[in-house]
């Protein structure tokens, strides 16, 4: 009917039918179609006269564009901004609150995948204070969802926790099932899958595993490609933190096949890393550095910046696993260069104590210049109030201070730590902390 339309010259009749086509194209996941049908729409709607209208239908198609924008070329993609930018634009002028606070959520995710955090962050501040007058349910979960996601990455946990956890008690299923389609990334998940993540740093990572299963039960009953990807990847990405190298190589393995069928380029580059990690674990090294590398390139191609000094620690843990520790150090000087840039606290504290245990697998050891690494990351994760990455950071000080003979020190340093936690036991970095401490309770009964 669109093509009858156009060709016939009834610009108006065609360009509805544009929009439908490309919404049901949305539907069925054919996102490449529907961005063809929506840009063809776009382009037949600037033809006619400026009206009310016509403006209303433009935020409809704008906002369609960018959801299959988001999938076809990544949500850092500046195509997505253009089309949320635009969107924007058009509701100010015609008063469109509703639309309004959903295309300032996409610039927000915007910013947020290309690194500019700063600028994500106070867009975000204004969407929660523009959620806050209205009544919807919905609106409140986006803007709630958006800022606790950017505390998140900032490091700024417990403020994270705090919007997350508004977030999550305005999930409403039935809504969510209704708008996914039309949307890049349905926020409920979203919600979750960075609660998950809270959760871990601020040290329950029973709560956090609980939480990264409803974020995957969600985003499958959605049956939404878009939202299900980045829904695998930050589940992997908590199976990471918890040393789980079975449950990152099926997701991953997933992820991939999802990815790759649904033509979504981005999140095959984080298929990839993933399982190129799990790969290295597993004793492959060269195979797995190799494909992790063609991952991270394929994940900075599409513009997204966000995850660059992540990913980078990624490979740079990898790569030392493997032995290549001069390699590994000079990774994690580039991301750590990629953090500072990009202001990210997440990971942060990670980086430093990883950078610590690759000096001392160095041919000539620096226990010194590894001290002040696992220093640093015990700083970072006590102001960030991350009992997850203190106690990690903890355990590698205390084990340098054991090798040195400092058992009174170590034990001191690490006992408040372990003891501070109530769940989780049986993750691998409870057991290595509580491994330690009782081979430190030897050490002092025997001396």
């Amino acid at each position: 009917m669109a093509h009858h339309y156009t060709e016939a010259g009834l610009g108006a009749q065609a360009v509805l039918y544009w929009q439908r086509a490309g919404q049901r194209a949305l539907q069925r996941s054919a996102n490449a179609e529907a961005v063809q049908h929506l840009t063809t729409g776009l382009a037949l709607l600037a033809t006619l006269p400026e009206t009310t209208g016509r403006a209303q239908q433009e935020i409809d198609l704008q906002m369609a564009l960018a959801a299959g924008l988001i999938a076809t070329k990544g949500s850092a993609a500046p195509e997505v901004e253009q089309a949320y930018a635009r969107a924007r634009a058009l509701c100010t002028r015609v008063g469109e609150t509703s639309q309004l606070l959903s295309a300032l959520h996409g610039l927000c995710r915007f910013y947020q995948n290309s690194g500019a955090l700063q600028p994500a962050r106070e867009l975000a501040e204004q969407l929660v204070q523009l959620a806050q007058r209205t009544a919807v349910p919905a609106l409140r979960l986006e803007a709630h969802g958006m800022l606790g996601s950017l505390l998140f990455l900032l490091g700024a946990y417990p403020a994270a926790w705090t919007h997350l956890e508004q977030g999550i008690a305005f999930i409403d299923l039935t809504v969510s099932q209704m708008q996914a389609p039309y949307r890049g990334l349905a926020p409920e998940v979203s919600c979750l899958y960075f609660a998950t993540n809270t959760l871990w740093c601020l040290g329950y990572p029973a709560q956090a595993l609980r939480r990264a299963q409803e974020a995957l039960a969600l985003a499958q009953a959605l049956a939404h490609p878009p939202t299900l990807a980045p829904a695998q990847t930050w589940v992997a990405l908590l199976r990471h933190r918890r040393r789980e190298v079975g449950a990152v190589q099926d997701l991953a393995e997933a992820l991939l096949t999802l990815a790759t069928t649904q033509g979504f380029p981005l999140w095959v580059g984080f298929g990839t890393c993933y399982r190129s990690w799990v790969l290295t674990m597993q004793g492959q090294g060269a195979a797995g550095l190799a494909q992790m590398q063609q991952g991270l390139a394929a994940v900075l191609a599409t513009g997204q910046m966000l995850a660059r000094p992540r990913y980078q620690a990624l490979l740079a843990e990898a790569t030392g696993y493997a032995g290549q520790v001069a390699e590994g150090l000079r990774v994690l000087a580039e991301a750590l260069a990629a953090f500072e840039a990009s202001g990210q606290g997440d990971w942060l504290a990670e980086v430093y104590r990883l950078q610590g245990a690759l000096l001392l697998r160095q041919a000539v050891p620096d226990a010194s210049e590894a001290e002040a690494c696992f220093q640093h990351a015990l700083t970072i994760a006590r102001h960030q109030q991350a009992k997850s990455w203190e106690l990690r950071a903890a355990t590698s000080l205390a084990r340098l201070w054991q090798q040195q003979g400092k058992r009174a020190e170590a034990h001191a340093l690490l006992a408040p730590i372990y003891d501070w936690f109530t769940e989780g036991f049986d993750t691998a970095d409870l057991q290595e902390a509580k491994a330690l401490l009782a081979a430190l309770e030897g050490e002092h009964r025997r001396g």
